[in-house]
């Protein structure tokens, strides 16, 4: 099974509900995923947002989506594969 390891932080995680860190398989003969196919798969699998909280899509939207490191674009080629890192980076407030 292909797995990627996805990371939330601040409001990714509380639209995640709480989930601040998950292996995700994915889907059958896949081999990478684009920025808009990662959306929605993490949706799929956190599709309602705790009371008072933005939903994931909502909070994607507005995010820095990161594989390994790097920066993954709207137009990007597909970059998600197996044994990569995301890190899914909501904008910052604060000083």
């Amino acid at each position: 099974m292909s797995m990627i390891e996805v990371r939330y932080f601040a409001a990714a995680r509380a639209a995640a509900g709480g989930t601040a860190r998950e292996a995700i398989a994915l889907p059958p003969r896949t081999e990478a995923l684009t920025r808009e196919q990662l959306a929605a798969l993490l949706v799929s699998l956190h599709p309602d947002a705790p009371e008072g909280e933005p939903s994931l899509t909502q909070v994607l939207e507005q995010s820095s989506v990161l594989v390994d490191g790097v920066v993954l674009r709207d137009d990007d080629a597909p970059a998600v594969r197996a044994g990569t890192r995301v890190d899914v980076l909501p904008p910052f407030a604060g000083g």
